[in-house]
């Protein structure tokens, strides 16, 4: 509540929302071209996942069994109850780790806060909703940093560990093998019709909250090799760069790909938001499409927050979407 009794919509207070607040993807690359990121006098075999292709985290070994994996993840309020924000935020900062098939060990939170306009409670009630998932996932939550701000965000810096031979990259796809996808598309118009209209979404906070720590055992139960997690840049986006990291191409079966229930009614309804149009107009110079209707195209390139696992293989109970071909004219391929 507000000074005046009304409640407060945390969605109202930022700008963006979610990981649709992200850089655009083509934005990202030019201001990172060039940035020199190398850390001298650190042996470079010791870097097994860098910068170089966009991968969900970075990987460091630090003996012969054993690497680490670092990444970082945090974005203004995607929903406005304060607690669901907070495990939407740590489930999807734990998924990088996931996503390279790694087991998230330790959390740091990362809090900004306009602390002149909303009340601690709510902030509580945040980081409240992150430890819940990070005690659910068996990882460590200890302290982190917080920050005056304008506008509300939260995240987390995780640290994981993994076999550095059991590694899953975006740039291990091969020829042949097929695409899988863990989790539907659509939370990123649902969201926006959620900060637009206050309706609230059921099916797209569970997604949300859903941690990839199921999907990951089973893929590298299957021997997969390469995975990327599907967030802010959509799933064309992601596929996108998986393919460009592999030397492939990404064949997308548009009819085969699970959708949230609304998430239709939404685009049609024009709850599309800025960062779902963007990674569209980013990826369509790299891809063919083939019969395949706008409003699809949309939800294929929709800004997801916590999303589901891309998989170039096979999983118990993900639906294959596609598969990976030899490099072609294009990147992307999608057809009806």
């Amino acid at each position: 509540m507000d000074h005046d009794g009304a409640v407060q919509r945390l969605t109202q207070y930022a700008a963006g929302g979610g990981c649709a607040c992200k850089i655009p993807a083509g934005e990202l690359e030019e201001l990172l071209a060039g940035a020199g990121f190398a850390t001298p006098g650190a042996p470079a075999a010791d870097l097994l996942v860098g910068l170089e292709t966009g991968d969900d985290a970075a990987v460091v070994r630090v003996d012969g069994g054993t690497a680490l994996v670092s990444t970082a993840d945090f974005f203004t309020p995607v929903v406005d109850d304060p607690r669901d924000w907070g495990r939407i935020a740590a489930a999807n900062a734990l998924s990088d780790v996931y996503a390279m098939g790694g087991l998230p060990v330790l959390a740091l939170n990362l809090l900004c806060w306009p602390r002149d306009v909303l009340p601690y409670d709510l902030a509580r009630e945040v980081l409240r909703g992150g430890a819940e998932v990070a005690a659910r996932a068996g990882c460590h939550l200890a302290g982190g940093h917080s920050v005056t701000s304008p506008e509300p965000k939260y995240g987390m810096a995780v640290t994981g560990l993994a076999d550095p031979d059991r590694l899953m990259r975006n740039d291990s796809g091969r020829a042949g093998l097929p695409l899988s996808l863990t989790k539907p598309l659509g939370l990123g118009v649902l969201n926006n019709r959620h900060k637009t209209t206050g309706d609230v979404f059921p099916q797209a906070i569970a997604t949300m909250t859903a941690l990839n720590a199921e999907a990951a055992d089973a893929a590298l139960a299957a021997g997969v090799r390469c995975a990327t997690d599907v967030t802010g840049f959509g799933l064309l986006g992601h596929a996108y760069k998986l393919a460009r990291a592999s030397g492939v191409t990404a064949v997308i079966d548009a009819a085969a790909v699970p959708v949230l229930e609304g998430a239709r009614e939404a685009v049609r309804a024009g709850f599309v938001p800025g960062g779902s149009r963007r990674n569209l107009e980013w990826v369509m110079p790299q891809a063919h499409v083939a019969g395949v209707d706008e409003d699809t195209m949309i939800l294929l390139a929709d800004a997801q927050t916590s999303g589901g696992l891309l998989i170039a293989g096979e999983i118990p109970g993900a639906p294959v979407i596609g598969e990976l071909v030899a490099r072609g004219p294009h990147s992307v391929v999608v057809r009806a």
